[in-house]
């Protein structure tokens, strides 16, 4: 049987489900194009008609290069045929080549929750199957409850299964929706399973409700399936889901298989992990296999020494393979060789033989820890990280002084009767050793200071006119603080040739944290426009 695996991410889906996340169709489209450069085989997009964001999403579903977008849905419902479902109907009409639909596999919830007969059952997962299969969509059936199933009733489970395949699923996803089946009831099942359905069509999705989802999943696989769904981070409803991050290199860097990752593309991992961190603003674990700030951390202990001439001793793998760094505690030896990397990634090469180049590098990485200790975040800001970089090694042009700002909010009742909340910014700036004052209103404080600020650059940069904000973050980096936490600030920034940048800017004050991200953006963009 083929060592290939095929990774399935339902992040967009299963993620929204974790509890404080809520995804803007900007995130789910910037998500995807990570999860496609990663090099994932297939992208679960959403449920079309569920929410008024997803359907948006599926409206402007970005273009990608490799991975293939899925649509979620469920078979048709009973008092309806596959070709009347709106339901149904909704997927196919998203325009996607491949359709993944739900349906019960436990004969209870059949019985209970659908009202319906075990036969009926088999005839509606058929039928939705032939049907998406009729309109040349690649069909996906994923089993709920199908472990659980099983064990309550398997001739039962093993049916649906077998319908679905022989109705014509590409896959056919055997799911673990409860989290509570351990790694030895998973190997044992799908082995029966995988008898009557070639593994090659086979998929498992597992829920961590007993911190298994991951080992289950590579359990699976050793018993046959060749399809693994997850999530980045393993983020989703209760406990979370298979924790993509650790299957990925688990699968490619202990057990010999291969994905549709590259080798350069698993050195992206740590990078989009920390990406997606801060876009659902959650707080990883940062002892998190892998990805985790703490992974390949050596604290100042009897093994340091050895850690230092011969990693290997003490870390699995070479971190860089996915993108991390070592981090000895104690010593000025972190994050050297993550600088120089980064360095070369955003196009400065320095000679690191040279004496007065190596206290420059030296110098840029204590501020930066320095500064990463106060609240911000360069991993996801690589603007902001280039910036300061060149102006260690090189020079930044500085290309106007602020005086000052400031930034009014008025809420009131307009002459219509409407609730209204306006923001005005004022700037004062010397631009060319004059002083310019301009004042612009916005739909909120940092649009108005931005459009402020734009209004008197622009006289002189005119490359600044067709940059715009296409995305704005907050987050509390200390929220024991209180009403007095430090506050970190990212703001994407995109321009009309298709660039787009990421800036950092860290205070206790929000209006504060927001400028110096902003004027990070002005920044990159005029040195890009030389």
């Amino acid at each position: 049987m083929t060592k290939r695996v095929y990774i399935y991410d339902s992040t967009l889906r299963d993620g929204a489900q974790t509890q404080g996340v809520n995804f803007t169709v900007v995130d789910k489209q910037d998500i995807a194009r990570e999860l496609d450069q990663l090099g994932v085989d297939y992208i679960e997009g959403g449920w079309p008609g569920a929410n008024p964001t997803d359907d948006a999403f599926f409206r402007a579903v970005p273009k990608l290069d490799t991975a293939k977008m899925v649509a979620f849905g469920m078979t048709h419902k009973a008092e309806t045929s596959a070709a009347n479902d709106p339901g149904l109907n909704a997927l196919i009409n998203t325009g996607v080549k491949q359709v993944c639909i739900v349906g019960k596999s436990s004969a209870f919830h059949v019985q209970n929750v659908l009202g319906v007969s075990l036969k009926a059952n088999l005839q509606m997962v058929s039928d939705s199957i032939a049907y998406i299969k009729k309109k040349k969509v690649e069909a996906f059936f994923d089993a709920e409850h199908f472990f659980d199933s099983y064990k309550a009733n398997p001739e039962y489970a093993l049916s649906v299964a077998k319908t679905a395949y022989d109705s014509g699923a590409r896959w056919v996803i055997l799911c673990d929706t409860n989290g509570g089946t351990l790694p030895h009831e998973i190997d044992k099942i799908v082995r029966d399973v995988a008898k009557i359905i070639p593994g090659d069509h086979l998929g498992i999705h597992c829920h961590n409700d007993t911190e298994n989802a991951v080992a289950n999943s590579l359990t699976a696989v050793q018993a046959g399936v060749r399809q693994v769904q997850g999530t980045m981070g393993g983020v989703g409803e209760r406990c979370g889901n298979a924790n993509l991050f650790s299957i990925i290199p688990n699968l490619m860097l202990k057990m010999g298989y291969e994905t549709g990752v590259s080798k350069q593309g698993l050195k992206q991992l740590t990078r989009i992990a920390n990406r997606l961190e801060e876009r659902i603003h959650l707080n990883r674990a940062r002892h998190l296999p892998y990805v985790g700030a703490s992974a390949f951390a050596h604290k100042g202990g009897l093994h340091v020494s050895a850690v230092v001439k011969d990693p290997s001793s003490y870390e699995h793998i070479n971190p860089d393979m996915v993108g991390n760094e070592r981090i000895i505690l104690i010593s000025d030896q972190a994050g050297k060789s993550n600088i120089m990397s980064r360095l070369t990634s955003v196009g400065i090469k320095v000679d690191d033989k040279d004496p007065a180049v190596k206290r420059k590098i030296k110098a840029l990485t204590d501020e930066i820890k320095e500064r990463e200790n106060q609240g911000y975040a360069y991993d996801v800001a690589d603007a902001s990280f280039e910036i300061l970089a060149r102006r260690f090694l090189e020079s930044v042009p500085e290309y106007y002084h602020l005086k000052s700002f400031r930034v009014i909010d008025e809420r009131r009742w307009n002459a219509k009767g409407e609730l209204i909340t306006l923001s005005e910014a004022t700037t004062k700036i010397v631009l060319d050793d004059k002083e310019v004052m301009t004042v612009a209103e916005g739909n909120g404080p940092v649009n108005a200071l931005n459009l402020s600020l734009k209004k008197a650059l622009a006289r002189k940069y005119k490359s600044l006119k067709n940059m715009r904000l296409r995305d704005y973050k907050v987050r509390i980096v200390t929220p024991e603080a209180g009403s007095g936490a430090v506050t970190r600030v990212l703001i994407e920034t995109a321009d009309k040739e298709g660039n787009r940048w990421c800036t950092v800017g860290v205070s206790t004050n929000i209006i504060d944290a927001s400028y110096n991200a902003l004027h990070d953006a002005i920044v990159y963009k005029l040195l890009h426009s030389k």
